[in-house]
């Protein structure tokens, strides 16, 4: 059973294509996996593997060193904070301690402080399903998620980060 739409199928095969070593195409067809469904699933690794020759084990190693890679399917928004550098001394640490604690309970957003999401200009940055929010505040931030989750601002992916 494929993991991938047919449409995001040939699209991985134009991304392995690109690669003189297939392996080397684990890292954007797991961005396209994700991008897809809203996280990498057991059955989007398995179909990663096998186009490019390699055992889901190892894939699956790949996917779970990097952070930017969900692999829990039950929230619908990823909220991801930056703490780093420049985030760090405009309230970026405020700023998911806020959101922390604000949607601790909910059902359908999971919160995470990431280490940099190189938009240092704008800080404190957020993002929502990998879209950029910057100049943050507790406001603001609150208000773009809540939006999110209304319907008035629609999530990343050819799903919308829903799960069917």
């Amino acid at each position: 059973m494929s993991s991938f739409t047919p449409e995001n199928r040939d699209r991985a095969r134009e991304i392995v294509a690109r690669y003189p070593f297939a392996r080397s195409a684990v890292l954007p067809l797991l961005h396209l996996a994700q991008e897809q469904d809203g996280w990498v699933s057991p059955e989007a690794i398995e179909e990663v593997a096998a186009l490019v020759d390699q055992e889901p084990a190892q894939v699956l190693g790949t996917c779970s060193f990097y952070t930017m890679y969900k692999r829990d399917g039950r929230k619908e928004l990823v909220v991801s904070v930056c703490t780093n550098v420049s985030c760090l001394v405009n309230g970026g640490p405020e700023l998911y301690e806020l959101l922390s604690e604000r949607y601790s309970e909910a059902g359908d957003v999971m919160v995470e402080e990431v280490e940099c999401l190189a938009a240092c200009d704008t800080a404190p940055v957020f993002q929502v399903n990998y879209e950029f929010h910057g100049n943050a505040t507790g406001e603001s931030a609150t208000t773009t998620i809540e939006e999110y989750r209304s319907g008035a601002r629609v999530p990343r992916g050819v799903s919308g980060g829903k799960r069917a």
